[in-house]
C-alpha cells in the first residue's frame, strides 16, 4: 500500500468489541470480542458489524484481535483457541470486505500483550516479544497494515516494532495517553516518533483516549512531522491503576463498561463536533474505539 495513504483524511472504524456487545454478544470472562471468534454463531455478527462501519464510511476495518492475544486466552483457559481465532479474525474482516464490495482497507489488530492501558510488561520480555511474533504470523496474509493497538510505552512499541519488521508491512502505532497527556510509562508521543519512527510508519494514533486527552497534546501532534490522529473511546474514566482481573470462568459480567462507565453525552453529534475540531488542527486520522459504534462514523464520514 502506499506509505503516505494517511496524508489524506481517511476514516477507521469504532469499537467493534463494544459495539459485538450491544449486539447481542455474551462475553465469556474476560475474552469479550475474542468470543464471537470462538462461537461460531457469532460469526455473521461480526461480519455484519464490520459491513455496517464499512457502509457507515470507514475506510479501515481492524480485525477484531484485540482480545485474542495470547495472555488474555491463558487468563481464560483456552489458549488451544489462538491460532484458530486470529486466522478467524482475518477471514471475516476478509468476508466483510467482499460482501461490501466497497475498496476499503484491512488492518491486523496487534494489542498490548500483558496489562491493558499499562507500561507494565511483567518480568518476561522475551515472552512478549514471542507473543507479539506469534499473533503478528497470523495475522499478516491478507492483511494491508498492522495497527499497533494502545501500546502504554516506548519500550512496548520497540518489541512489537522489532517483532514484526521481517513481515515487511506498514504499520499504524497507536499508543495510549492519560489525562496528563503523557503515555502511562510518563513518556511523550513525541518520544515515541523520535525513538522508534522507521520507513515502515503510516502515522501514529492516540488508542483509547477521551477527547479532552487528545485535546492536551494538539500542539505536540502538529510537529511530528508524521500523519496523526485518534481513536477516541466513550468510556467514562480509566482509572491509571485499571488492570484487567484475572478470570478462571467464563461468566457473562465481561463487560468493560460495568468498571469503566460509558458516557452518553459523546453521541453522534458531539462526536462529530470533536472530531471536526482535531480534524481542522490536522489530524488526518479519525476514528473511535470503544463505545463508538457506526452511527458515530457515518457522522464523521462526512468530513473526508
Amino acid at each position: 500500500m502506499d506509505n503516505k495513504y494517511f496524508s489524506k483524511t481517511r476514516i477507521l472504524d469504532g469499537g467493534m468489541g463494544q459495539e459485538l456487545l450491544k449486539r447481542g454478544l455474551k462475553p465469556r470472562g474476560t475474552l469479550w470480542s475474542a468470543s464471537a471468534l470462538i462461537d461460531k454463531k457469532y460469526h455473521q455478527l461480526v461480519i455484519d458489524t464490520h459491513i455496517d462501519f464499512i457502509n457507515a464510511g470507514a475506510d479501515v476495518i481492524v480485525t477484531t484481535t484485540f482480545t485474542a492475544r495470547r495472555s488474555r486466552l491463558i487468563q481464560n483457559k483456552c489458549e488451544k483457541y489462538f491460532e484458530y481465532i486470529n486466522t478467524k479474525a482475518v477471514e471475516l474482516a476478509l468476508r466483510a470486505r467482499d460482501i461490501s464490495k466497497k475498496n476499503i482497507l484491512i488492518a491486523g489488530g496487534l494489542p498490548n500483550q500483558y496489562q491493558t492501558y499499562s507500561a507494565n510488561l511483567g518480568d518476561d520480555l522475551n515472552s512478549i516479544e514471542k507473543n507479539f511474533y506469534d499473533q503478528a504470523k497470523l495475522l499478516k496474509k491478507n492483511i494491508d497494515f498492522f495497527y499497533l493497538d494502545v501500546m502504554g510505552s516506548g519500550k512496548e512499541c520497540e518489541i512489537a516494532l522489532k517483532t514484526i519488521k521481517s513481515f515487511n508491512l506498514p504499520v499504524l502505532v497507536g499508543v495510549h495517553i492519560r489525562k496528563n497527556g503523557k503515555l502511562p510509562s510518563g513518556e511523550n508521543v513525541s518520544d515515541i516518533v523520535k525513538k522508534y519512527k522507521d520507513e515502515n510508519w503510516l502515522g501514529i494514533i492516540t488508542a483509547c483516549v477521551a477527547p479532552e486527552y487528545y485535546e492536551i497534546i494538539i500542539k505536540e501532534l502538529k510537529n511530528l512531522n508524521i500523519p496523526y490522529g485518534f481513536k477516541l473511546n466513550a468510556f467514562k474514566n480509566i482509572p491509571d491503576n485499571y488492570g484487567v482481573s484475572s478470570s478462571s470462568t467464563w461468566g457473562e459480567n465481561g463487560n468493560p463498561n460495568i468498571i469503566l462507565g460509558s458516557r452518553k453525552d459523546i453521541n453522534p453529534d458531539k462526536f462529530y463536533d470533536f472530531t471536526k475540531k482535531f480534524k481542522d488542527n490536522g489530524a488526518t486520522i479519525l476514528g473511535g474505539c470503544c463505545e463508538i459504534g457506526p452511527s458515530h462514523i457515518n457522522k464523521i464520514a462526512k468530513l473526508k
